[in-house]
């Protein structure tokens, strides 16, 4: 348990089983601390030791660690409103994990509840560490979030929030206020509003 205990410090209380494997500790013996209470399998390939509390980062975690269980993709990140929310920008209060994973991933297991996983190519300059986790940029979670979702008024939060925080620089600021704005005007080139006649 000292060295499981270890392994999980640095995220939460959370490891993976490969995690485990790696450090000498056979799945058998992890089985047997979870049937024992000693241990809890929060998802597949993933546990927390009991002796750690959960915390408000506890979901985004085991989030994180269950796609990277089991060899899967290393530069997953959190992102769209996860993102949001992970930097305290705008008031985005997500029901569920958003995870970003390259689109060629492949991911053999099924995925849990709360959880959407989105498929982009993301490159590594477009995630950061964040509270200890893999995340993506502002300026890239606020692109994410036109894209999937399009709130451009969560968008213009966002922005304004990250910039008067110093999350990014006037520039970087100036070019998303740019993008959002031309957003808002292709919906509205693509959505004209209809004019009817009265006779």
């Amino acid at each position: 348990m000292d060295e499981l205990a270890l392994l999980a410090e640095e995220h939460d209380g959370l490891f993976t089983s490969e995690q485990a494997r790696n450090s000498g500790i056979a799945d058998s013996v992890l089985t047997r601390l979870a049937q024992r209470k000693r241990l809890e399998r929060v998802a597949r390939g993933v546990y927390r030791v009991s002796l750690f509390p959960p915390t408000r980062f506890s979901q985004y975690q085991e989030a994180i660690l269950w796609v990277k269980a089991n060899r899967g993709p290393q530069d997953a990140a959190l992102s769209h409103e996860t993102a949001l929310s992970i930097y305290g920008i705008s008031d985005a209060n997500p029901s569920r994990v958003h995870i970003t994973v390259p689109t060629i991933a492949r991911l053999r297991r099924k995925c849990p509840k709360g959880i959407t996983l989105h498929r982009a190519d993301i490159t590594p300059r477009e995630i950061v560490v964040q509270e200890g986790m893999p995340v993506t940029t502002v300026g890239r979670t606020i692109r994410d979030i036109l894209a999937t979702t399009g709130r451009t008024e969560l968008a213009h939060q966002a922005t304004a929030d990250a910039r008067r925080q110093g999350l990014i620089t006037a520039e970087e600021a100036k070019q998303l206020k740019l993008l959002i704005n031309r957003h808002i005007r292709d919906l509205k080139n693509s959505h004209p509003t209809e004019r009817t006649s009265q006779t």
